[in-house]
Formats: structure tokens, sequence, C-alpha cells
């Protein structure tokens, strides 16, 4: 991968590391737990330059620096073994080793050893409980700094992401999960705001707790108001430490629909009295222009008349002259 040092998660086989007495203490003392180990490979830009063209080498080189992390989830105390990696074209004596716990720097309980152009470095330890949580990192020294980091956290918990809608007056079911775990106790808190508040008393039948299995708990509330509506959060406690996730939850009123459907129901009702009013201006408009025409025919009727009797006047007046 270009711009990051090389990281890959397997098995494989370090030189022989010389045993430490505290560490055959511990490991007699904690030898019903069960051993976690976890390696990191780094390499160095140099050694990686010889194996890429020199265009790759300049990219590499910028970000050689840059930490590998691994991520490691935990759920109950162990014996952990951390190993790192380190291969290097230059001379390993110059490589200065150590390892730290987030900022501490860890003084004891850990080996080096080298093979060809590889140095190994090993810590082993014993998590027991939560302060022994967090991130352990071993440094290789040389003319950049190499940092591999193993991130130690107890599980996480699944639930849905989107808020939850509902109306008041119904009743809704809130699960949490945690996949392949089973934490030692559950619990389930309110808020709406920054003050969290359990949830787990029954108050007038309105919360039910329970679950059908050890590695879930579900959130019965009953008969909702508004004021039910906020975040649930969902409390999972471990031997090594605590987990949570939160719920929204957004309780709405049956007028919020019936408005919106008042709504639609005026548009709609405007619509038909726009197109009513338009056609029955059209038909208006319709009807004078008939009776307009009409009343230009019979105009035009009475003209015609008119002029025939004007016309047949003279004739009549001439027929008598004749006569005489």
């Amino acid at each position: 991968m270009e711009g990051r040092a090389q990281f890959w998660v397997s098995c494989w086989h370090a030189a022989p590391f010389t045993s430490l007495p505290v560490r055959e203490e511990m490991m007699a003392k904690y030898s019903n737990l069960s051993l976690k180990s976890h390696n990191i490979s780094l390499t160095d830009e140099e050694k990686r330059g010889t194996k890429r063209s020199s265009e790759l080498t300049m990219v590499t080189g910028e970000h050689s620096n840059m930490p590998v992390e691994k991520n490691i989830t935990l759920e109950r105390p162990s014996n952990i073994e951390l190993t790192c990696q380190f291969t290097t074209s230059g001379d390993l004596n110059s490589v200065n080793v150590t390892w730290r716990k987030g900022d501490e720097l860890l003084e004891n309980n850990y080996l080096i050893n080298a093979t060809g152009s590889i140095l190994y470095t090993q810590y082993m330890f014993t998590i027991v409980n939560s302060e022994q949580m967090g991130s352990y990192s071993c440094f290789f020294e040389e003319k950049k700094e190499q940092r591999g980091t193993f991130n130690f956290k107890v599980p996480e918990l699944h639930e849905k992401k989107k808020p939850l809608i509902t109306y008041v007056g119904d009743s809704v079911v809130l699960m949490c999960k945690c996949q392949g775990c089973f934490p030692l106790n559950w619990t389930w808190y309110s808020s709406n705001g920054s003050v969290q508040v359990p949830v787990g008393v029954p108050m007038n039948n309105k919360y039910v707790i329970n679950g059908k299995n050890a590695n879930e708990t579900r959130l019965k509330i009953m008969q909702l108001s508004e004021e039910d509506q906020g975040s649930y959060w969902c409390h999972a406690i471990f031997q090594l430490g605590e987990s949570e996730e939160h719920i929204e939850i957004v309780v709405l009123s049956y007028w919020v629909p019936l408005k919106a459907f008042l709504a639609i129901a005026a548009e709609v009702v405007l619509l038909v009295a726009i197109i009513l009013l338009c056609e029955m201006y059209t038909q208006k408009k319709k009807k004078h222009s008939d009776d307009g025409k009409e009343f230009e025919q019979i105009e035009q009727l009475k003209s015609d008349d008119s002029n025939g009797i004007e016309n047949n006047a003279p004739r009549h007046r001439k027929n008598e002259s004749v006569g005489q």
C-alpha cells in the first residue's frame, strides 16, 4: 500500500525470546487465563524502496512515519502477548526500541531479538481490569520513527441508528445487542438533554425491561406521551469496562399527521374551487356571446322587415294613381 507502513495480521514465527523472571511469575499467577497473541509488522522506507521504482519510493517515503494501528476487542481478563516486527536495511544496533501505554513509558516485560535484517520486540502482560485497557505502542526509532499501536477496548453494542418515530398513546420496544459477547449486567438510562436518568424502577407499569438472551436487552415503554421523547441509553457492564449506545425516540401527536391531511385537503378544495370558478366564468362568457348573436339576428330581421315595408309603400301609391 502506497503512503503508509506495511501492515498485516498473520501467524509468523519470530526468533525465540529469552524468558524474563517477571514473565514467568506472571504466567504462573494467571495460568488459568487464556493467551491472546497479536502482532504488527513494519518496514522502513529504504527497505521498501529497494523493491519499488524510484518514483514510488518518493511517494512512500513521504508517509513512512505514519503509525499502524490494530483494534482489539477484549471482553474478559486475558494474558496478552504483543509482538512487533521491524524490517530495515540499516544497522539494527542503531534502532532504539521502546514500548508505551498511552504516553507512559513501559520499562519492564518486553524483549528484543533480531534475525537477519528483522528486529523483533515482544511485550507480554495481563489485563485483569479496566485500568489496563487502552493503547499499547511499540516504537522503532532510526532515521524516522515507526510506531505500531494495539488498541484494546470492550465490545461495542449494536442498535438501530435511525430515530424511532411513534405516536402518543402507543407502546414501543427498544433493543440493544452485543454480537458474540455476554455482558455481566445491562442498565437503561433516559435523557432529554445533558442529564441521564436511570430507567429500571417500575413506574405505574410504564417500563418493562427484559431480554431473550444474555447478549441483548429490551426496554418496553407503554402509553407514550410527548414527554417520553428523547434519547434512551443502553449500558453494558463487562469485566474489563463498560460500553453504551443510544436510541432516539420521537413521539408525535395525532394532530401532526392530521394537520398534514387537512393541509392536503385544503389544497384539493382550493384547486377544485378554482376549477369550478373557471368553468362558471367560461360558461357565462359563452352565454353572453350567444345572447349577443341572437340579439344581432333579431335586429337584422327587424331591419329587413322595415326595409320591406318602405319598398312596398311607393308601389301601392303608384297603383292607386293608375287606377284613377
